[in-house]
């Protein structure tokens, strides 16, 4: 049986990065004030759904620093994080792998829904995310 091992600050911020980016990302394609607040709402939920390493690396420590300027800056960050983060999990955690991705899949989907639904340009985003996050397990 694999042990997991501890995260180090750098790898929790590399989670956390991957994961706050993944729902900036999908909130940033329908910005507006009641939109960020439902979506905002959403997603800390599904972070408080997670377990684990998984939790203890979304739940505590700083807030990850993103880009601001643009959507293709922020996914210039955001997803090589996601991709570092499972492979951080593969060596260090590999049970955690899988809550991983399936936290940042559930927020980003949550972050879409919370206000009128999925549009297609959020679809394509969750898409992006998915793609990231597919790296090994």
């Amino acid at each position: 049986m694999i042990m997991a091992q501890g995260l180090t600050d750098e790898e929790r911020l590399t989670l956390k990065t991957g994961a706050f980016g993944a729902v900036f990302l999908v909130s940033n394609v329908d910005p507006g004030m009641v939109a960020v607040l439902k979506e905002s709402m959403a997603a800390s939920g599904a972070f408080a759904d997670s377990s684990g390493v998984v939790r203890e690396a979304l739940t505590t420590g700083p807030l990850p620093r993103l880009p601001r300027d643009s959507a293709l800056e922020i996914e210039a960050t955001v997803l090589p994080a996601l991709g570092r983060a499972v492979r951080i999990l593969s060596e260090k955690s590999p049970a955690d792998v899988a809550a991983y991705r399936e936290v940042v899949l559930s927020a980003a989907d949550r972050v879409a829904r919370a206000h009128a639904g999925v549009d297609p340009a959020e679809a394509a985003v969750i898409e992006r995310i998915r793609a990231a996050l597919a790296g090994p397990a």
